[in-house]
């Protein structure tokens, strides 16, 4: 018993711990896009919207469909 309540608290520190790094990623893609990076306009608008979607899961407490959608648009920035 005393286990299973060790690994549930783990469990939930781990979750805190990951929510708390969706707005780490934003402000990463955010300082990217400050600096005009030299994107295709396809690229570009897709960024935007996987940025806006991350942000949308992470406010509605979708925090592993928030860091998809922003480890993606990373990929796209080259971060």
């Amino acid at each position: 018993m005393r286990a299973l309540l060790v690994l549930a608290a783990s469990f939930a520190v781990a979750g805190a711990a990951f929510a708390s790094n969706c707005p780490v990623e934003m402000k990463a893609i955010d300082a990217k896009l400050a600096a005009k990076p030299n994107l295709s306009k396809e690229n570009m608008e897709k960024v935007t919207k996987l940025r806006k979607s991350g942000e949308d899961h992470h406010k509605a407490g979708k925090h592993a469909d928030s860091m998809k959608d922003l480890n993606e648009a990373k990929k796209i920035l080259g971060i």
